[in-house]
């Protein structure tokens, strides 16, 4: 009985939208802030709520009608082609020459070659894998032509769990059969270690090539996302160095506030610049309330104030309208499509899909489309491809490359 009852405790607090089953939010990670959320009691002894568990009753839910994404699943309009197969991976990159980097959680990188070779790079840093940490995203540096500068993010074991590192290095591959990241350094951590998934921790950079951003998830500790001392639940920019860049918000501040550029955010696992320079971002949601958002210098988004969709204890979260004082989605799905990495698309072999944005969906087990207009987003088309999605992205002749978390890597080009 008491093993039954644990069961269905950590499946009432796995989200849907995860890799892997998550661990019950630790109740030795809240803060003071928690005290302003006063959760109702469980409906049963099978629901429990954790004592940080955001919920407010005083305010009202104002539910959100609008932006709302889900779309009708469609037949892939494109030709599908199996090129790779990879273990467990979660995140990859291009090289100019054609090769492509992807990475394995348990702590490999891998180098596709542009004939379609692969061998396996050494000189990783050291991973703590398991549950959704490991080995996570991988960025080549915008003068990657003459630095050869490789950016990777991952979960780093301490005394009390694991916590978000990022490191670079510099990629050597002298030929086909070997290659290797020399001179390995950590240039920033999250520091809170502990348990819990949900690390976000996907990189982009700036147009300029000067700043790097970096998503960092709460953790499933809830208060985190609203706490300015803590790194979690933020959309960071930092220099190449990984230091605090001059122009953040609250630069002059010092410490982590001087390296936020947004906060509020659960679990950050999409995160791309469009032509024009908007920086977009998708966002695992609870139970429901998955998102779209534009993000802002300096603008709040709510978590774990306000969602659009509940907690996986079945308890209600206040939706945006509610708390019109934080920045809401553009769009965001319920049911849940627990979108994992994006892109957008400028390449020639798609031209209709020109400036769209590209969404991996992982519960979803579907590719999607959002049509993309300055500031202001369309859901478009939504294809089934029978198997969760976790990133994607354009190749250097258009195509588009999919990589499903079973480790397929899948080419997607024009039908005929």
């Amino acid at each position: 009985m008491m093993i039954r009852r644990l069961a269905l405790v950590a499946l009432l607090f796995s989200p849907a939208c995860s890799a892997q089953p998550q661990s019950q939010p630790s109740n030795d990670a809240a803060t003071a802030a928690d005290q302003a959320f006063v959760p109702p009691q469980p409906a049963s002894a099978s629901e429990p709520v954790p004592k940080n568990a955001p919920q407010n009753p005083s305010i009202k839910n104002v539910p959100a009608v609008a932006g709302k994404a889900n779309l009708p699943e469609t037949p892939p309009p494109f030709a599908i082609q199996k090129i790779g197969q990879f273990e467990e991976p979660f995140g990859m990159a291009f090289l100019p020459d054609g090769g492509l980097l992807v990475t394995e959680k348990a702590g490999t990188v891998k180098l596709r070659h542009a004939d379609g070779s692969v061998v396996t790079v050494t000189g990783n840093p050291k991973v703590d894998p398991g549950g959704q940490g490991g080995l996570l995203d991988v960025a080549i540096a915008p003068d990657f032509a003459e630095s050869k500068t490789v950016y990777l993010t991952y979960s780093e074991g301490g005394e009390k769990g694991r916590a978000l590192a990022l490191a670079r290095g510099t990629l050597v591959a002298p030929n086909p059969a070997h290659a290797a990241l020399q001179n390995v350094e950590v240039i920033w951590r999250s520091g809170s270690n502990g348990p819990g998934g949900q690390f976000g921790a996907r990189i982009a950079f700036s147009p300029d090539g000067k700043y790097l951003f970096l998503s960092s998830g709460e953790r499933q500790r809830f208060s985190p996302a609203q706490d300015p001392e803590q790194l979690l639940g933020k959309i960071l920019r930092l220099t190449l160095d990984g230091k605090a860049a001059p122009g953040n918000p609250m630069y002059d501040a010092g410490g982590v506030r001087a390296m936020t550029w947004s906060t509020g955010h659960r679990n950050p696992y999409g995160l791309a610049f469009a032509p024009d320079g908007t920086l977009w971002e998708t966002e695992m949601g609870p139970r429901g309330g998955d998102e779209l958002n534009v993000i802002l210098s300096g603008r709040n988004y709510g978590y774990p104030v306000v969602s659009n969709g509940d907690n996986y204890s079945g308890q209600p979260i206040p939706d945006h309208p509610s708390k019109p004082e934080f920045e809401a989605p553009k769009l965001w799905w319920n049911p849940s499509i627990s979108p994992g990495g994006m892109m957008i698309y400028t390449g020639d072999l798609f031209p209709q899909y020109k400036g769209s944005a590209f969404i991996a969906a992982l519960s979803g087990q579907a590719l999607i489309r959002v049509e993309l207009n300055g500031t202001t987003a369309k859901p478009a088309d939504q294809w089934a491809m029978d198997a969760r999605i976790r990133d994607v992205i354009q190749a250097p002749d258009g195509a588009i490359w999919v990589l499903q978390d079973d480790g397929v890597l899948d080419r997607l080009t024009p039908k005929g």
